[in-house]
């Protein structure tokens, strides 16, 4: 099994969350992609302004560039939107990662952002992230409508399968 995996889906699906509990579980250290955010991009997110893909290109590549530092040392579990068939193309260029995506109802997706505290993705963003959304039929894809710990029991048993 590949020690990269990569969390994706829209902000508000539970990324962050779900990495952290996975990386736990399989012993190995949880990286955020919005860690490694340009301050121009977290600047622009939080004015309220969606990234375009020319805002997206240097931190995908720094992110590919690190899946491949990561790959040398213990893996990761990666939380990032990963919305594009192109940008996943570009973190996976130089590396076997093995991917999970999380989905969920725009409803659910909702509440969850408008219960956040201090954070730079506002809820009225998250049209802009659906519309660019562009769905994988590949990798485990886990519905959000379940409690953190049977999400994350559940990619465990699609990753041991």
């Amino acid at each position: 099994m590949s020690n990269l995996i990569i969390v994706a889906g829209v902000s508000g699906s539970g990324k962050t969350t779900i990495g952290r509990l996975l990386a736990d579980k399989l012993d190995i250290p949880f990286k955020d992609a919005d860690d490694y955010h340009p301050q121009a991009n977290v600047d622009k997110m939080k004015a309220g302004y969606a990234l375009n893909d020319a805002d997206r290109e240097p931190w995908l590549q720094t992110l590919a560039k690190k899946l491949t530092e990561w790959k040398t040392e213990a893996g990761a579990v990666l939380a990032c939107s990963a919305l594009k068939e192109s940008y996943r193309k570009t973190l996976s260029s130089k590396v076997n990662v093995k991917w999970v995506f999380l989905d969920g109802s725009f409803k659910v997706l909702e509440s969850r952002l408008n219960a956040r505290k201090n954070h730079f993705f506002k809820s009225d963003l998250l049209h802009s992230q659906i519309n660019t959304l562009e769905k994988a039929d590949y990798g485990i894809h886990v519905s959000i409508d379940q409690t953190p710990e049977a999400i994350t029991e559940e990619i465990l048993q699609k990753l041991d399968s």
